[in-house]
């Protein structure tokens, strides 16, 4: 497929979702093939090009992930060693369940960790320190090892070990343990780096449903090794290629052994009911597409959207980078799915839910509610709506403004007695979770985007 080709589609549909800046790069047949589109802000406008620096958000956890299998490798540090062994000063509300954490349950979110701590602790060195202090007053929400939750946190806190080992800030190991022998060289973590250099700005819709820029700009430092990498177009698809390989760079250097490297796409945990993928390996999330194995993480910032998807069997990958929100992630996902058939003939198709059963619907109607979002499912009489919203106590308390909640979606649950169900509206249509019962077999939670929302009793509500 030619360029022309390539570039045609992503302009159709940024244009279709309405997103000012859009950057797509697809690894095939051993070529990189590129399509940049639109503006890099839309109230200071630069063309989008391939070395346009977007905020990955939590494809940076790959990166994480990466550095500590370095460290790894080199024996420094052990994947079934508890957390406390390096950060010994780790504690929960649960001091018990604080030391049963390993580094390998942050790094496949079996941690039993909640999302995370919406908390600026600043720009200083000591930024991933003061947020693992602050860690103290979070409560568990699952044994350590006994389910997959997504977790923000858990990340926040495998890039203080990774300081705690390396005698270096998060950043600075990062760089030395990737970027440079990768040969990463448009990688930042540091506004002074980015802002020196062409970057997209974040968009989101405000109430008069008109794109305004999206401030701040990122989060805060604490958030680095969870979501805080901004790169181009380029070194996104030579960071799929790295990992498409055998462990060594384009230069020839050995980063990782080739048995790591692909140690990171094994699976270690399962996920049921999830878009997110079927398994959990290294980071990277497991999914088998139209009878094909993909490995691959996206991300989300504020008003900044990334996907990166690798097929290793096929030596294929594909970057989607957007700067508007809600619809950078539709834009994205759609991207994705056009190359995979585009190029691997590869489709992939979302399940078809059941038609409304007044009866199942009762049963998952309620609140329901993590550490920073509360959830109400409710119906209608022909069928259910999920919204989401950020708790008010939050907002009010957070040091920066926080994106605006989403309109409600239309959920449908899929056939069977799967507890299963899929979004079919708005911006995450296709997104799949399950309910989970408690030993009577009433609806206890709530799966969302790999996240865990507990069900609030009706009294409380």
């Amino acid at each position: 497929m030619s360029q022309e080709t390539l570039s045609e589609f992503v302009e159709a549909t940024a244009t279709k979702f309405g997103i000012p800046g859009v950057a797509v790069g697809v690894w095939v047949d051993g070529q990189e093939i590129y399509a940049c589109h639109g503006v890099t802000s839309v109230d200071n406008p630069l063309p989008v090009d391939r070395e346009t620096l977007f905020i990955l958000g939590s494809v940076t956890k790959t990166y994480t992930a990466t550095a500590l299998m370095r460290l790894v490798a080199e024996g420094r540090v052990e994947l079934d060693a508890p957390v406390r062994r390096y950060v010994p000063e780790f504690t929960l509300t649960d001091r018990r369940a604080a030391d049963e954490i390993t580094v390998q349950h942050l790094l496949n979110h079996t941690a039993g960790l909640d999302w995370g701590i919406i908390a600026d602790t600043g720009e200083g060195d000591d930024a991933l320190a003061a947020y693992v202090a602050k860690m103290a007053d979070l409560e568990p929400i699952a044994p350590p090892g006994t389910r997959a939750s997504y977790s923000q946190a858990g990340y926040n806190l495998a890039g203080r070990i990774i300081e705690k080992v390396t005698g270096l800030t998060y950043e600075r190991a990062v760089a030395s343990l990737v970027f440079e022998p990768v040969g990463l060289s448009q990688s930042f973590f540091a506004r002074d780096d980015v802002m020196t250099r062409r970057f997209a700005v974040g968009h989101n819709l405000d109430e008069d449903g008109v794109l305004s820029i999206a401030r701040p700009w990122r989060h805060w430092r604490a958030d680095n090794p969870g979501g805080g990498l901004a790169s181009t177009l380029t070194d996104q698809l030579r960071w799929a290629r790295f990992h498409l390989g055998d462990g060594l760079a384009e230069s020839g250097a050995r980063v990782l052994p080739a048995e790591a490297l692909h140690r990171m796409k094994d699976p270690t945990v399962a996920l049921r009911a999830s878009n997110l993928g079927d398994a959990i390996g290294v980071a990277w999330f497991l999914r088998d597409v139209d009878g094909v194995r993909t490995a691959g993480h996206g991300g989300s910032a504020n008003g900044q959207f990334a996907e990166l998807l690798t097929v290793p069997e096929r030596d294929f990958a594909v970057v989607a980078m957007s700067n508007a929100g809600p619809d950078g992630i539709p834009f994205n996902q759609a991207v994705v799915r056009w190359a995979l058939r585009t190029y691997l003939g590869v489709v992939d198709r979302d399940p078809e839910p059941m038609p409304y059963d007044e009866a199942r619907a009762r049963e998952v109607a309620g609140r329901y509610e993590n550490d920073a979002m509360t959830m109400t499912i409710g119906s209608d009489g022909s069928g259910l709506r999920l919204e989401v919203l950020i708790k008010p106590e939050i907002r009010a308390s957070a040091d920066m403004e926080l994106p605006q909640d989403h309109a409600p979606f239309d959920l449908g649950l899929l056939p069977g007695d799967t507890d299963e169900y899929i979004l079919t509206s708005g911006a995450f249509t296709g997104q799949r979770g399950y309910f989970t019962r408690d030993d009577g077999g009433a609806v206890a939670g709530v799966d969302l985007a790999g996240r865990l929302f507990n069900r609030v009793p009706p009294a409380s509500e």
